[in-house]
């Protein structure tokens, strides 16, 4: 078996292609880099590098070589992040979601029930982070099903815009996007999904988006703002002010089903957070 240290000094090697650089980037001394590609192309057998008195340079075999040996390396990295990962997850599940609402639900639950990582993240990369057992459960807006994941239904949001009691649309009993055309929100910064759906469903409206809750908190409750906010964080954030109007949008895509999203070895380690969070679901 070869030593890692051997196919690194190759890599490294094939990147700077001289052995000054390659000793100054792996921070040892030039001889050291010497005898160790000597021993790798003994254990080889096979010739890696011709050698003249003044340079010495890759053969085409050690330019394969060096391929594959970048291919190990990267390999045996991954294989110790997936089994660190593993173990780590194996504990307090870690759990993840793309939306703020599942997150505002997820803040409830104690740190010895799950371990939540605040920040949102793309459903792609959260599927993979699954896979790669960096998390136990991701909640999302998408049912995946696959060989080796599976979903559970847990709830919907439906949105709600605010609207100050004075503006035209508030005396209706509920609103559509296009009712909304022209106006300037205050949202969220990171609101996952959401944002291209009301990008998408608004496209003449302004939107100042806030990245700090607590700002577009202190500036909805100043200013006539319209913003928007859910049956998760109605249920779960008090906002109550006399002067707002809190209207339901009944456009279809103003619904949204989540799902909890895990391995399918995992299923019975998870079941009782996952009925968990649906009986703490707001309705």
């Amino acid at each position: 078996m070869i030593d890692n240290y051997l196919l690194e000094y190759l890599v490294t090697f094939a990147k700077y292609q001289t052995l000054a650089k390659t000793a100054a980037a792996l921070n040892v001394t030039q001889p050291t880099v010497t005898r160790g590609m000597q021993r790798l192309e003994e254990q080889l057998d096979v010739k890696l590098f011709d050698r003249t008195p003044n340079r010495i340079v890759l053969t085409k075999t050690g330019e394969l070589a060096a391929k594959e040996a970048k291919k190990l390396l990267l390999a045996n990295q991954n294989f110790v992040t997936q089994i660190k990962n593993y173990a780590t997850t194996r504990q307090i599940p870690k759990v993840a979601t793309d939306a703020p609402g599942p997150r505002f639900i997820l803040e409830q639950f104690s740190h010895d029930e799950l371990n939540l990582d605040p920040k949102l993240s793309l459903l792609s990369t959260l599927e993979n982070d699954l896979l790669n057992n960096k998390y136990n459960l991701v909640i999302a807006e998408k049912e995946i099903h696959t060989d080796t994941l599976e979903s559970r239904y847990l709830g919907y949001e439906d949105l709600y815009v605010d609207l100050d009691k004075f503006t035209y649309q508030a005396n209706q009993a509920d609103v559509c996007f296009d009712d909304l055309a022209q106006m300037s929100f205050v949202v969220l910064g990171d609101i996952g999904p959401w944002k291209d759906i009301i990008q998408t469903h608004i496209p003449k409206a302004k939107f100042l988006f806030q990245q700090e809750y607590d700002a577009l908190k202190e500036i909805t409750n100043y200013s006539s703002f319209p913003y928007f906010s859910t049956n998760v964080t109605q249920a779960l954030v008090s906002r109550d002010n006399a002067e707002r109007v809190r209207l339901k949008i009944t456009d279809p895509v103003a619904r949204m089903d989540f799902y909890g999203i895990y391995r399918k070895d995992e299923r019975t380690q998870l079941t009782p957070l996952l009925q968990k969070l649906s009986q703490n679901w707001p309705k």
